[in-house]
């Protein structure tokens, strides 16, 4: 699964998954661009430890759910980095809430910062992987997005909106050899689980085959195969990465 000398843009990573995902591929030598936009100390501290990997790395404080921003960073990357191989949609957001107490702004913020922003960093990304006859696109959904959540219909809306994409874009864009396939995280440990006490842990834990909540560097390992020439006959899939809890 060697990504020696390749460029990956990773959205949002400046924790999380997205911070596993950009690490992962800077330990496997590729060049990596990131992006964050509220956690810039965060992002700026995330530019100085992959350097140590010894690949080119920079981090661009930009909003993916803003059209002209997206098409704006994919022009930086391709000047700063010469290229663009692969793109990771990881960005995204949560408003939870039940549906009889979700207001229109909450709606709006979830599908816009997590599905239009796949769209907008996608149409961007395409122009130059067209050019070089050659990409992987990677897009973060959730197993939500196949099974819905209570209190969670924004969210379940914007990751099932995903998966239709990624499938069409796979149709479209494979005769190009731009790949494109998304990953569906379980219940993965991070900043947001850690609002939970020990018997919802418990709980959420109980359901899973595996016995044990995922980390990001699960996730970061999958978008590692999809991005290598590993799985160069691989399009418009949905790997689902959950310890076996959708079974």
């Amino acid at each position: 699964m060697k990504v020696d000398n390749k460029t990956v843009l990773v959205t949002g990573a400046s924790r999380g998954i997205g911070r596993a995902i950009a690490e992962e591929f800077a330990k496997n030598g590729a060049n990596v661009a990131f992006t964050y936009l509220s956690s810039v100390e965060k992002g700026q501290a995330l530019e100085v430890d992959l350097a140590k990997y010894g690949t080119k790395i920079k981090g661009y404080r930009s909003d993916a759910s803003d059209y002209a921003a997206a098409e704006q960073l994919v022009t930086e990357v391709v000047a700063d980095f010469g290229n663009l191989d692969i793109l990771i949609n990881n960005a995204g957001v949560t408003r939870d809430t039940l549906l009889m107490r979700m207001s229109e702004e909450q709606w709006d913020d979830v599908l816009r910062i997590n599905l239009k922003s796949v769209f907008n960093l996608t149409k961007a990304a395409t122009k130059p992987m067209m050019r070089a006859k050659a990409g992987s696109i990677i897009n973060i959904t959730s197993v939500v997005g196949l099974m819905g959540n209570a209190g969670q219909a924004n969210y379940s809306a914007s990751k099932a909106g995903i998966l239709g994409f990624t499938k069409s874009v796979a149709k479209e864009l494979g005769s190009r050899n731009i790949r494109s396939n998304a990953i569906a995280p379980g219940f993965i440990e991070s900043e947001m689980t850690g609002e939970l006490n020990e018997e919802q842990l418990k709980e959420w834990t109980k359901s899973i085959p595996l016995k044990r909540a995922g980390q990001g560097q699960d996730i970061a390992n999958a978008c590692l195969f999809l991005g290598s020439d590993a799985s160069s006959y691989i399009t418009g899939q949905v790997l689902v990465v959950d310890g076996g809890m959708l079974m």
